[in-house]
């Protein structure tokens, strides 16, 4: 008779540890999700471009002070990297975020913006970085549909309603070929750093590009709601410095697609705010179409999977253990 050993009771180390992965995990899941409601108060009676260029200013000195004090300096590739980078994810991707959500509700630019992965798989195929499996082809043709089921109601609408939809697939696709090119510019090595430059450069973009509109000459101070800064506030600590600081500290002891997971959860956060706080409207074709894109992105990643275990499936042994390895 063979008798199982007794499992050793969690240290207390090891117990808090689970409980900084926990918050970790809750950061980018439901504080992400949440920044796309945040976006819409403060762009109320703020201008978007002076939104976003005030959040990740702030947010962008906080962080790059934090990596200098560890002993982070950057260097000149290092910051024309970061200003590559800056304006793909900040001034492109955010910009078109913030302005449209003037005119789109949270959840359906929440759901808009889950179509990365769909951009990002696309562009690495065109760019020979990897092939598109069977189950990434359906999961292709399953988010042109559910794209399709939230635009396709505002096709015949004249209005800033379509332009608002067409700008948020912009900043998905700008985002996106920053996530493909990223690994063939020289970014700094230390993870903060990393965070830090693209966002410092694009504040400083978005800053100049609502200089040259004329946002700031039209930014009426004394109007600015209490709802409007709570938000631009929240977009600031917990949105960018949080949520961000935890994505990075969790890509260095989690494997990517473990941590990629917040894709799946984020629009479903942002939808049922929207709908309990700012009563935007949860329609069959919402539901319908969320479920299609959340269904496309699964079965993307499970062809990511498919086809890097095909690569690995001489490797040995090794190569098992850290394709399935957890949190460490």
């Amino acid at each position: 008779m063979i008798v199982s050993a007794p499992r050793k009771p969690a240290t207390a180390r090891e117990a808090g540890y689970a409980l900084e992965l926990g918050l970790a995990f809750a950061a980018i899941y439901l504080v992400w999700g949440s920044t796309y409601l945040a976006i819409r108060y403060a762009v109320e009676t703020i201008p978007p471009l002076v939104t976003a260029g005030i959040r990740h200013s702030i947010a962008g000195a906080i962080m790059l002070t934090w990596a200098w004090a560890r002993g982070f300096r950057p260097t000149r590739q290092n910051w024309i990297a970061g200003f590559a980078l800056g304006a793909l994810f900040f001034l492109i991707g955010h910009g078109t975020l913030h302005w449209a959500e003037q005119y789109v509700g949270s959840g359906l630019a929440a759901l808009l913006i889950a179509t990365e992965p769909m951009f990002i798989l696309v562009l690495a195929w065109m760019m020979g970085q990897q092939k598109i499996s069977r189950l990434s082809a359906m999961g292709l043709g399953l988010g042109v549909v559910g794209v399709a089921m939230l635009t396709g109601a505002e096709l015949t609408v004249k209005g800033s309603s379509l332009l608002g939809l067409l700008a948020v697939l912009l900043g998905s696709l700008s985002w996106s070929v920053g996530v493909v090119l990223s690994p063939k510019l020289k970014l700094p090595s230390d993870a903060l750093g990393r965070t830090a430059l693209p966002t410092i450069c694009g504040a400083a973009m978005l800053l100049t590009a609502a200089g040259v509109t004329g946002e700031f000459q039209h930014t009426h101070w004394a109007s600015i709601s209490l709802r409007s800064l709570f938000g631009l506030g929240y977009l600031i600590i917990f949105g960018s410095v949080v949520a961000f600081t935890a994505y990075t500290w969790l890509l260095q002891r989690c494997p990517p697609a473990l941590v990629a997971t917040h894709t799946y959860a984020n629009p479903v956060v942002a939808v049922l705010l929207g709908w309990l706080l700012a009563r935007e409207a949860l329609t069959m074709r919402v539901a319908l179409a969320s479920v299609a894109i959340l269904g496309a992105i699964m079965l993307i990643r499970r062809g990511e999977r498919a086809a890097a275990a095909g690569q690995n499936e001489f490797a040995g042994p090794r190569a098992e253990i850290e394709t399935s390895e957890e949190c460490a």
